[in-house]
Formats: C-alpha cells, sequence, structure tokens
C-alpha cells in the first residue's frame, strides 16, 4: 500500500466514525489542485498537511509541492537560484492569504525561513508531543533509551534536544551509515563530525553498524526523522517524525504487540506550527524572541496531544485513527460553516 493509498485509507476510516455525508466526504478528499511531480506522493503529503494543520488548530489548509534534485549534490549558491526559479514557478500561487511555503524534507531556514526557533521546530515539537504522552505512562524523556532513523536537519534537532532533556541515544543513521553506543552516543561530537565529514560516516564515537540492523535495536523510543516505510518491533514507542513510515499492516504488527503508535500527524507538526508563527509574526510586523517562539510551541502541542486523546476516548479508537477522525471532522465542520452544500 503506498502513501496515497494509506491517507486515504485513514480519511475514509476517520470519515465513516465521524458518519460524514459521503458528497462531502468526497470533497474533502479530492485536492482543489495538483501539480505534476510524484502526483501520488504529492497527493498524499498534502492531504497529511491538510489534516495535520487541523490537529495543530492553526488557520492553514494543507499543500505540497517538490523539486527532484539531491540538495546535499549541490553548493550554496546552487541551491539559491534553484529555489529563487521554484518560487518565480509558482509566484502566482502563493501569498500571505492563498499557500504559505514552509520548509521541508531536504531544506532548512535558510532556504525558506524567518521565525526564530524555525531551525529545531519538527525537532521540538517531536520532543513536546512525545514528553505527552510518556507522561501519560508515569514516564519522561530521561533515561529513555531511543533510536533514531535520519541526521538530517529533523533528526539531529531531535537527538540534541532529547540528549539536552536527558534521554539516550543510543543509536543513529544517516545516508551514509549507522552508529551505535548502548551507553548513548556524544550527540554535540556527532554533530559537528555530521557536519565537518557530511555525514556520519566515520564517527569514532561508537561502533559503526549496518544502517537496516538500525530498525531492529531494542530501545525505548523510536523516531524515524527520514524516509517512510520503517518498522522497529522492538520499540515501546514510535514517534513518526517523517510523514508516513509505518505502511498499514506494520501498524497491526505493532499494534498487537503493544506498540505505541504517536502518528506523524501530530508528532512532526511542531515545523508548521512555527512556520504560523513566523506567518502571524509578518502580519503583526513584529519578532517574537526564541523563548516565546518555543514556550508557544508547548502549549500547542500540548493542547494537540490532549484533542486527539479526548477523539480516541469519544470513538474508541487508536492515536492515529484519533488523530485523523480530530483534524477531519474539524475541516468537515468549518466547510459546512462555509456554505458547503451537497
Amino acid at each position: 500500500m503506498n502513501a496515497l493509498a494509506a491517507t486515504s485509507r485513514n480519511f475514509k476510516q476517520a470519515a465513516k466514525l465521524l458518519g460524514l455525508d459521503s458528497k462531502l466526504e468526497k470533497s474533502l478528499l479530492i485536492p482543489f489542485r495538483e501539480i505534476k511531480v510524484d502526483p501520488d506522493e504529492v497527493n498524499a503529503l498534502a492531504q497529511l498537511m491538510t489534516w495535520k494543520t487541523a490537529v495543530a488548530n492553526i488557520p492553514y489548509g494543507g499543500a505540497k509541492g517538490g523539486i527532484g534534485c539531491s540538495p546535499g549534490d549541490l553548493s550554496i549558491s546552487e541551491l539559491e537560484r534553484l529555489t529563487r526559479v521554484f518560487t518565480q514557478k509558482i509566484h502566482d500561487l502563493i501569498g500571505i492569504h492563498a499557500d504559505v511555503p514552509a520548509p521541508d524534507m531536504g531544506t532548512n531556514s535558510q532556504d525558506l525561513g524567518g521565525s526564530l526557533g524555525r531551525d529545531a521546530a519538527t525537532g521540538r515539537g517531536v520532543l513536546f508531543a512525545t514528553e505527552a504522552l510518556l507522561a501519560e505512562h508515569g514516564k519522561g524523556i530521561a533515561g529513555q533509551r531511543f533510536v533514531i532513523q535520519g541526521f538530517g536537519n529533523v533528526g539531529s534537532w531531535a537527538a540534541q534536544l532529547i540528549s539536552e532533556a536527558g534521554g539516550k541515544v543510543i543509536a543513529i543513521s544517516d545516508v551514509t551509515g549507522a552508529v551505535k553506543n548502548t551507553n548513548g552516543l556524544d550527540i554535540p561530537k556527532l554533530v559537528k563530525h555530521s557536519a565537518e565529514n557530511r555525514g556520519i560516516k566515520g564517527f569514532n564515537g561508537g561502533d559503526s553498524i549496518d544502517p537496516h540492523s538500525l530498525l531492529t535495536e531494542e530501545c525505548d523510543v523510536l523516531i524515524p526523522a527520514a524516509l517512510g516505510g520503517v518498522i522497529n518491533k522492538l520499540a515501546l514507542l514510535v514517534a513518526e517524525m517523517s510523514s508516513y513510515p509505518l505502511p498499514g499492516f506494520h501498524l497491526q504488527i505493532l499494534a498487537k504487540k503493544g506498540v505505541l503508535i504517536l502518528p506523524d500527524i501530530l508528532a512532526n507538526s511542531g515545523g508548521v506550527t512555527v512556520s504560523y508563527f513566523e506567518w502571524v509574526q509578518n502580519i503583526q510586523g513584529f519578532m517574537w524572541d526564541e523563548e516565546k517562539v518555543n514556550a508557544e510551541l508547548k502549549t500547542y502541542m500540548t493542547r494537540g496531544f490532549k484533542d486527539v486523546k479526548e477523539m480516541c476516548r469519544s470513538h474508541n479508537c487508536d492515536l492515529r485513527m484519533g488523530a485523523f477522525t480530530l483534524g477531519v471532522n474539524r475541516v468537515a465542520r468549518a466547510t459546512v460553516l462555509r456554505g458547503w452544500e451537497a
């Protein structure tokens, strides 16, 4: 099952739980417009962004776009030219009250950003969401063993923040390799090594391991922060920092084993939430300090988790379906209030 099919399936299950009108369901499922990069993946990610912004309770819809390239192979000047040309091409589709672009995989706050705290936003958001879930089970970040798949902008920030909060990051992978240290990796040194060597390969603060074996490492929390389609049966909790990291049949396996899954549309909503803060600051002509940005982000992430849990209780479902039901319900209600008719 590909990303689009899985996302559509989750939407339809949520719509069924909510008892949505069939015509309203169809209206919410079909994108307003679609660009041709990889239509299925772009469509799926746009859907996920729609439900994600609704779960975060920010006044956005959802859209996605992309450029087919390998950013790591390009110089800073090449990335700048590429970004400027792309912006020119989509100029008529974006604006302060239209589509508001924000950085995603392969990009960062240098390509597109302005608010303090934007660099670490997605990583900090998953930290807050994971804290909220662990707290329900009488635990905290401190002392938990973390495995992180992906060490780009998102994964590296997650590792740094988790380490600062007392968590033990025992294994990390990126496109160049993987490293493990059961006593906990020295994250500041790993960040420095990765920046100097364009990857974690060769880091001497742990044992080099097969990147594929990373997903079988026993841990308390697995954070997929790279591409989708991963699984770990030995984690107690999976916090989905990447979009659609777990295929449907894997979810069923993990659920039977009692693994808690913090769904992507909740766990990784920190990035778009801080992009919303940036938008608010631009409209106001004002700049918040980083402390305020982080405090507001914690408020939004914690409230989002509580809202999802309430949906879980109301509809007797797991966190993923609770998040989808919350997002779909908010969009459906807004659509009807704006005058939608069958």
